[in-house]
């Protein structure tokens, strides 16, 4: 291997590495043979490279970039494009090899040369493509490049932006028409859509104000009161689903085994989850999905009756529980991508699990409460523990309908907790992460047809009928 290759290529290139040993060569010449014409010659030697390698970190070129990420935020496995345009702002410097700096999981890092070939007004265009099989927020970029002096003795790599965040969304698993949606005609939308357009004989009525067009003047109501009254035709009421959000370190790491998996510096970021709470998001972001499709509004808590996404990342809105609408979907979706189990700092120190506010205790009731039966009530849980699941099972008294679904390595330690829920009205069911979201989704039916089998079945042997 050349000497050349060995040296450090971030300082100076081989012109000024040779120009640097030949001014040694010339200083230890002139104090052999007495020359001051040599001692001159080498100063002169050495010192060139570093006044251009400190006039390079100095006066650093200067650029603008554009990122631009189509989509904005992408769901896992899906692919999104990168556009970027990079402008020079200051002198000109010739071309230059610009490297845009990705996270490891996305492979290896695309390099252009800059200006480009079709570069117009002064700004060269490039585009590339990112897929993340998992879900987070990720640093993309800066782009760096290295300059030269402009007599090519030394060498600076700098970052000319601060790169931007692009944020991997969990992709949601498409549901099945049965479960919580099936079980009640879509739990209310019919008879919302009957109260928004009311017959004469349940019209709601109103005084006349200023502004009211006279098509919507009632004049029954109006001869009724002896004042100008009109419709007021609004819908009474939204069909809106509550979903329970388990995200405690206690409920997701159970036992020596549970494997975490915190994301390495190198991808900008760091993410404490489990394979449960994996589960857990993916189910949260697929019934979500499924439940806004059919005109659902909802809303998110956590086991303690905050907003679930409050201490979340990746939340647009932290302190919002309410969404409504593509956009509040896309506010969970954004929401849901960098949330991590709360009470992560413990697990780093092996400490015990969070000791914030007590899961399923008065606050969260309040909150049911306050919607009380204004449709049904959906709680993703970890593991649990039958005295939790006492707490929570006077809960189903507040929705239209209440679903658990337990997701745990070990479904049989959860058996006296579903029971407890089951006591209480809930529709509950503990599986493993092995399954799919759909089969979880799909075993409330099974339960409710089996249920109804073993009732008909009873009637039968005891000669009652309905």
């Amino acid at each position: 291997m050349a000497l050349t290759d060995r040296l450090p290529r971030h300082l100076f290139s081989t012109r000024g590495w040779g120009l640097l040993a030949a001014g040694v060569v010339s200083l230890l010449a002139a104090q052999v043979m007495g020359r001051r014409d040599l001692l001159s010659l080498g100063i002169l030697l050495i010192v060139l490279p570093l006044v251009s390698l400190a006039g390079i970190r100095l006066l650093k070129p200067r650029f603008k970039v554009y990122r631009e990420f189509s989509p904005a935020s992408v769901e896992t496995s899906s692919t999104t494009t990168v556009r970027l345009a990079v402008a020079r702002t200051g002198p000109a410097t010739g071309q230059v090899i610009m490297e845009e700096r990705l996270p490891s999981r996305f492979g290896e890092s695309p390099a252009f040369r800059f200006p480009s070939r079709a570069a117009t007004g002064g700004t060269s265009r490039y585009e590339y493509h990112l897929r993340s099989g998992k879900r987070g927020q990720f640093v993309i970029g800066p782009v760096t490049a290295e300059f030269t002096d402009p007599f090519g003795l030394s060498l600076h790599r700098h970052a000319i932006d601060e790169g931007d965040t692009l944020t991997v969304t969990p992709a949601a698993v498409e549901l099945p028409a049965t479960g919580l949606a099936g079980a009640r005609g879509n739990d209310g939308v019919t008879a919302t859509r009957i109260r928004a357009n009311p017959s004469d004989d349940d019209v709601m009525t109103r005084e006349y104000r200023h502004g009211d067009p006279m098509r919507r003047v009632h004049w029954a109501a109006t001869a009724r009161h002896g004042a100008l009254m009109v419709r007021q035709e609004e819908s009474v009421t939204t069909p809106e689903a509550t979903i329970i959000l388990d995200q405690r370190w206690s409920a997701f790491a159970r036992g020596p085994g549970a494997a975490f998996s915190a994301t390495s510096g190198e991808d900008g970021h760091e993410l404490i989850t489990s394979d449960t709470f994996e589960w857990a998001v993916t189910a949260a972001m697929s019934v979500s999905a499924h439940l806004a499709e059919r005109n659902y509004a909802l809303r998110f808590l956590d086991p303690a009756g905050e907003a679930a996404f409050l201490h979340s990342p990746s939340a647009p809105e932290p302190e919002a529980e309410e969404y409504t609408g593509s956009a509040g979907l896309q506010s969970i979706a954004e929401s849901l991508a960098a949330i991590q189990l709360s009470g992560a700092h413990h697990a780093a120190h092996h400490a015990a699990p969070e000791s914030g506010q007590r899961a399923f205790d008065d606050r969260l009731m309040d909150k049911l409460s306050a919607h009380r039966q204004r449709g049904p009530i959906m709680a993703i849980l970890g593991h649990v523990q039958a005295a939790e699941a006492r707490s929570l099972s006077a809960a189903a008294g507040f929705g239209a309908n209440a679903f658990a679904i337990i997701v745990t390595d070990h479904p049989g330690e959860c058996h006296d907790a579903v029971e407890s829920l089951r006591s209480g009205g809930w529709r509950a069911v503990a599986i493993t992460p092995a399954t799919s979201v759909a089969a979880a989704w799909s075993s409330f039916d099974q339960r409710d047809a089996a249920a109804a089998t073993a009732a008909a079945d009873v009637r039968r042997a005891t000669g009652v009928s309905r």
